[in-house]
């Protein structure tokens, strides 16, 4: 079995495979997974990590594997209405639902008491399959943000 080990900042010269996963595989850091071509892997990686789409992991026998993120059912809402889709995203962002967000639409994993609170609040909500990369403070990803336990000695917070 292939043991995927490390996750590279920058894009090797030759990449050997590519490894489709959705969002709730991503989140791992263990786990038993088979390559687009049908070989067998394993991810062994550092914990605390969210593999994104393009993102590259290498072997410990020296394979470069692309990480792409698999279609899966999603729950999108278009929207022209800034204000709307602010409102949508206000609420969902409420229920502490991952969300993916981009100019003119929002996008969560689909549950159907969501989309109908969503439909509740006047829009309209897409179900389709789309590769799903929310942002990453949803999952506890590394990047943007910090929570009170994470501090420097560079500033303080007061509290009153």
């Amino acid at each position: 079995m292939i043991e995927l080990t490390q996750i590279l900042t920058e894009t090797p010269p030759k990449i050997d495979g590519t490894l489709s996963l959705p969002i709730n595989s991503r989140i791992k850091s263990r786990l038993k997974v088979v390559l687009d071509d049908g070989r067998d892997a394993g991810l062994f990686l550092p914990r605390g990590n969210i593999l994104r789409g393009g993102q590259i992991i290498k072997s410990q026998c020296g394979l470069h594997i692309e990480i792409k993120a698999a279609p899966e059912t999603v729950s999108t809402v278009y929207c022209d209405d800034a204000v709307l889709l602010n409102r949508v995203t206000y609420h969902l962002g409420n229920r502490h639902v991952p969300l993916q967000i981009s100019q003119g639409w929002v996008r969560y994993q689909h549950d159907h008491v969501l989309d109908d609170m969503v439909t509740g609040l006047h829009a309209k909500v897409t179900i389709e399959q789309a590769p799903f990369e929310p942002e990453d403070g949803a999952y506890g990803g590394r990047s943007g943000g910090h929570s009170h336990g994470e501090h420097d000695d560079k500033h303080e917070h007061h509290h009153h």
